[in-house]
């Protein structure tokens, strides 16, 4: 980039020295093809990359949009003070079993330096279902903490004053339901929502792309989202009503410029909407936050975050008109990736997890999951979380990395690939464009078929060596695998949560909750915000599936398109 000696030349000095330049590059390229290559793809997750990077591959424009820490367009980061003035806040996902298992487990969390809490939700919670549902057999508290109504929510969070904590809640199709849990819980404690800090997933767009936990059909889950946006700028400003999610896009098999742009058309989507509600764009955009997966290739990860915060602020200010710097500004949270953990060799993820990490805080994350282990395997081991957690805090504590904001600001490598993804980020939003925007992707199934052609290339080049996993396709060995303790649920949750479900139907008003549905059923077969309505439920106890069931007889089903 740009260097002291660059602004006391002349034109004519630096145009010399570029050609100097070019010389010298043609002579070590000719020495670079003589030499003896190993055979291997040199590639990021979706190109080859080159072996050498200078000043000749940044262009004129790098040196503008680079900029300092704190200014648009936020290249080098969203604060002036970096990790100067605040640390990214260590969450670890947490969540198995019952309410109870799950709460002992977050307060072992925070006792270890935890600074925010992160909940899994198990699978029939995910899709809004009750444990004692007959769809819900067998899933109970396996995949992620069991909850099904205000009372679990109560348990959950038992003892955790909600307005000394984040909490950040991986839910999306019942999303709008487990935040009026929340809220209900809170205003238990004496806690108001305009207190509270934390994070609904609520991205139900990556859902129909990749994840495939829904409840209701498109438009009607873009309804309910909007609905999130309008009451929480009113009721709790401090909440982030949706969590933009590249990671499961990631996770299904996608390039990273693919999770860059299908996720901030996604953005842009929920932005679109808010607007058409009638809603100004500098209300609720400040709250919107984003969520990317952290890879492998370390290097294009950093670029990748670096780019997401250009391209997020070029589009607010220019395209939606938004004029508060506040709008303009991308925060997110990061987590290391799952699908690069491997069952073979397990203590190797403890490095690539190490790596992946620093790729995050390396890039400028406010947020960071650094995932255990046992990961592949279960959920995560007490044991194993420590180790995940500790990761961060050495990466904290004794690196020195984060004493400097965006060190690799400048490197010819890191500069060149932010540029690059940008430009394949701004292609693929054209192409999208081309086929009717996001929601119509989604219904032809375009956006399905990229991200899985996406991942049946990555598997072939795993299955013929072209791209090496250490213990799975390369330094296999032929020793017993190593083993190590995993955490097992059993079915005494399922059964427990059947009680608690009889007890609470026992023990409820039963006409006041009918009465809370049928209002929440008028108001969603009319276009009034259905938050107030579903708080109304979660106040009165009724359950996640009574309310998803009294949405779904006016909204209906979600059905998959076939894309194959």
């Amino acid at each position: 980039m740009t260097s002291t000696r660059d602004l006391t030349e002349s034109p004519t000095e630096q145009r010399a020295e570029l050609e100097r330049l070019r010389a010298e590059v043609a002579e070590w390229r000719r020495r670079y093809e003589r030499g003896e290559l190993r055979d291997i793809a040199f590639t990021n997750s979706a190109k080859e990359v080159e072996p050498l990077y200078t000043a000749l591959d940044v262009g004129p424009a790098s040196a503008e949009e680079l900029g300092v820490p704190g200014t648009y367009p936020f290249t080098r980061g969203i604060h002036p003070t970096g990790y100067r003035g605040k640390l990214w806040t260590m969450r670890q996902f947490a969540g198995f079993g019952s309410a109870k298992d799950t709460n002992a487990r977050f307060k072992f969390l925070l006792e270890h330096g935890q600074t925010g809490l992160s909940t899994a939700f198990d699978f029939p919670t995910l899709m809004g279902y009750d444990s004692d549902h007959p769809r819900s057999e067998g899933e109970v508290g396996k995949t992620g903490v069991a909850i099904s109504s205000l009372a679990d929510m109560e348990v959950l969070f038992d003892g955790i004053p909600l307005d000394q904590v984040s909490t950040s809640m991986t839910i999306n199709g019942p999303a709008i339901i487990l935040w009026a849990f929340y809220i209900a819980a809170a205003e238990k404690q004496g806690v108001s929502a305009d207190q509270l800090r934390g994070t609904i997933q609520n991205d139900i767009l990556k859902e129909y792309m990749a994840q495939h936990a829904w409840c209701f059909p498109i438009e009607p889950a873009l309804r309910l989202i909007v609905d999130c946006f309008e009451w929480g700028a009113k009721h709790a400003p401090l909440w982030n009503t949706i969590s933009i999610s590249g990671y499961h896009i990631r996770e299904a098999g996608s390039t990273a410029a693919q999770e860059l742009a299908f996720t901030l058309a996604d953005g842009f989507t929920y932005v679109e909407r808010g607007i058409a509600r009638g809603l100004d764009v500098d209300e609720f955009a400040p709250r919107l936050s984003f969520f990317w997966d952290i890879h492998n290739d370390f290097f294009e990860e950093i670029a990748k975050l670096r780019a997401a915060r250009r391209i997020w602020a070029r589009h607010m200010k220019e395209r939606y008109h938004a004029k508060s710097p506040r709008s303009w500004v991308m925060r997110f949270h990061s987590q290391t990736a799952g699908v690069t953990l491997t069952a073979q060799q397990p203590m190797n993820n403890v490095v690539r997890v190490a790596y992946q990490a620093l790729a995050a805080v390396l890039g400028g994350t406010q947020s960071l999951h650094t995932n255990s282990m046992d990961e592949t395997l279960a959920l995560p081991t007490e044991e194993a979380v420590q180790v995940a957690l500790r990761t961060q805090q050495v990466l904290a504590y004794e690196t020195g990395v984060p004493n400097v904001i965006d060190p690799l600001g400048g490197a010819y490598y890191v500069e060149a690939l932010t540029d690059q993804l940008e430009a394949e980020a701004e292609s693929l939003f054209a192409e999208i464009d081309e086929v009717g925007g996001v929601v119509a992707g989604l219904e032809t199934g375009w956006l399905q078929r990229k991200i899985a052609e996406s991942a049946a290339r990555q598997q072939w080049e795993i299955e013929q060596h072209r791209r090496a996993i250490v213990g799975v396709n390369e330094f296999v060995t032929d020793e017993p695998e190593l083993t190590i303790p995993i955490l097992k649920v059993g079915e005494d949750t399922e059964r427990s949560q059947r009680e608690r479900m009889a007890k609470l139907r026992a023990e409820r008003d039963d006409a006041a909750c009918e009465a809370a549905l049928a209002r929440l059923r008028e108001v969603a077969s009319g276009n009034g915000n259905t938050m107030p309505y579903i708080l109304e439920c979660a106040r009165r106890y009724c359950t996640l599936y009574e309310i998803r069931a009294a949405l779904e007889s006016v909204f209906g089903a979600y059905r998959e398109p076939v894309f194959f």
